[in-house]
C-alpha cells in the first residue's frame, strides 16, 4: 500500500513537471518562430529594462532618444516609444534599455517592447539612420580634460554599460566635472550615490584639479 501510494506522488510529481516543461516549450517554440531570442536583465533603476537581442545593436557609441528628441532618426527607437508607458529608448553595444513611466508595469509592456525588438531585426532594417548624429568635440590641448575623459572612459562607462546605462563627460567648469546620465542610469534613485561615493571621489583621487561632479 505505502509502496503504491509512493508510485502515485512520484507519478503525480512527474506530470506536474511535464506541464511545466510543455508552458517553457511553447514559450520557446513562440521564440523561434521569430528567429531569435532576446535575453531581459534587471538594472538598479527599477523604472529601466535591460534588453540583450543576442546581437550587435550599435557598433560605435551610445545613443539615446525619448519624446523630446529626434526618435525618427532610428526606426526602432520610434517604434518603441510608440508604445503607451515607455518615457526613454537607449542604445548600447549589444543592448538596448526602455525606461518606463513610473504608473505603467513590466508585466504589461514588455510583450509589446519584445515584439516590436523581434520585428525590428528580422526586417534587416538599419538601427540607426544615416544622419544620426551624436560627436562630441573636446579640445585635446588641456591636459586636465583629456585625463577627466579617459578616467570615465575606462573605468566609469565599461561598469555602467553592464547595468545598461551610460555616463557622458559634458565639461570641466571651475573645478566641476558635468556628466550625463544616460539610459538606466538617468533618473536612477543610486545615481548620486554612484556620483558622489564613486565617480566623484575616483576624480579626485586621480585629478587633484576636480573638486565636485554633477550630473546635468
Amino acid at each position: 500500500m505505502i509502496c503504491c501510494l509512493l508510485i502515485e506522488q512520484q507519478v503525480y510529481r512527474k506530470l506536474i513537471l511535464l506541464a511545466i516543461l510543455d508552458i517553457f516549450l511553447y514559450e520557446e517554440t513562440l521564440v523561434k518562430g521569430k528567429i531569435m531570442f532576446i535575453q531581459t536583465e534587471e538594472t538598479p533603476n527599477p523604472e529601466s529594462l535591460k534588453f540583450l537581442p543576442g546581437r550587435v545593436v550599435i557598433e560605435n557609441g551610445t545613443y539615446n532618444f525619448t519624446h523630446n528628441e529626434k526618435a525618427c532618426e532610428s526606426i526602432l527607437a520610434e517604434s518603441l516609444l510608440a508604445v503607451e508607458g515607455v518615457a526613454q529608448v537607449f542604445f548600447g553595444y549589444d543592448f538596448i534599455t526602455v525606461t518606463k513611466q513610473t504608473d505603467f508595469q513590466w508585466s504589461t509592456l514588455k510583450p509589446y517592447i519584445l515584439t516590436r525588438i523581434m520585428d525590428h531585426f528580422i526586417s534587416g532594417q538599419p538601427v540607426l539612420s544615416e544622419k544620426t548624429s551624436q560627436t562630441q568635440v573636446f579640445d585635446d590641448a588641456d591636459p586636465v580634460v583629456n585625463q577627466i575623459r579617459e578616467l570615465i572612459e575606462t573605468r566609469v562607462r565599461p561598469a555602467v554599460a553592464m547595468d545598461g546605462g551610460d555616463i557622458i563627460f559634458n565639461r570641466f567648469e571651475d573645478g566641476i566635472v558635468f556628466l550625463e546620465m544616460r539610459g538606466s542610469c538617468s533618473g536612477c534613485p543610486s545615481s548620486t550615490a554612484t556620483l558622489k561615493s564613486g565617480i566623484e571621489n575616483m576624480l579626485k583621487h586621480y585629478v587633484p584639479e576636480v573638486n565636485e561632479v554633477r550630473a546635468i
